[in-house]
């Protein structure tokens, strides 16, 4: 899994964690609930990311933390548990950069065996010819 129990406790805190998951009403965050929707949101996240990178990550790149999170947690939303629209936003968002992802537009940070990308030396490099509309060019005036 992307997240635990943890990160999402620390994302959205024990209240709102208690009332996404106690579906006993035991006052407490279910463990199996929580670790249910975190199960799914990996699995998604992993549907994503298989055509460019090999899953599971077996070191978890910090970014895909809060999307799993975020999408745990609309996960979690349904019958009982009302859905907001920042909670549907927030999952949106986290489907969108996985796409991006997937497309190759933007990177992880990192490759699946640790490494950091490194930024290339190599980059746009801007020269001119001189100016083409110089007070010489124009004897000294407007045109």
């Amino acid at each position: 899994m992307y997240a635990t129990r943890a990160d999402m406790v620390h994302a959205f805190g024990e209240k709102e964690c208690v009332s996404l998951t106690d579906r006993k009403y035991t006052g407490d965050i279910d463990d199996e609930v929580i670790s249910g929707a975190l199960t799914r949101a990996s699995a998604e996240i992993d549907s994503y990311l298989v055509g460019r990178y090999p899953v599971p990550w077996p070191d978890t790149p910090g970014v895909l933390v809060g999307r799993c999170c975020d999408m745990a947690r609309y996960f979690l939303c349904g019958a009982s548990v009302q859905s907001t629209e920042q909670i549907r936003a927030r999952y949106e968002d986290a489907v969108r950069y996985l796409e991006q992802v997937a497309a190759g537009k933007v990177s992880l940070g990192k490759m699946p065996d640790g490494q950091v990308v490194q930024q290339t030396s190599s980059g746009a490099r801007f020269q001119s010819s001189g100016r083409a509309f110089d007070r010489d060019a124009t004897g000294g005036g407007a045109f």
